[in-house]
């Protein structure tokens, strides 16, 4: 993922103000962060995998992913208990797994 697709992804669903980035590194301001990270990777003048910035960006992507799939409650149907959703879960990725090897 660039570093444009990502900005784009934080336009869109703009995270919280304050977040733990990593046990050492607590950002107070994330709009702050994000912009500083933006304005280091535009004026960086190396190989963007070089970039500290892009890396810190993607750092903070990943764990925002993470933290919004965690948070993401599981959708079941109504009626339908945890463990019988589980079997459709397994049911339907053991067909999936199935249709890969016909076709090949």
């Amino acid at each position: 993922m660039n570093y444009e697709e990502i900005k784009r992804h934080f336009e869109n669903h703009p995270p919280p103000k304050e977040v733990q980035l990593t046990p050492w590194a607590n950002i107070t301001d994330t709009q702050v962060f994000l912009k500083s990270c933006y304005s280091t990777i535009r004026n960086f003048s190396g190989p963007m995998e070089r970039c500290p910035a892009l890396w810190h960006l993607r750092d903070f992507y990943i764990l925002m992913k993470k933290s919004q799939k965690s948070a993401d409650p599981i959708a079941i149907p109504a009626g339908q208990t945890e463990a019988e959703e589980n079997t459709t879960q397994m049911t339907a990725s053991e067909h999936n797994t199935e249709k890969s090897e016909a076709e090949a």
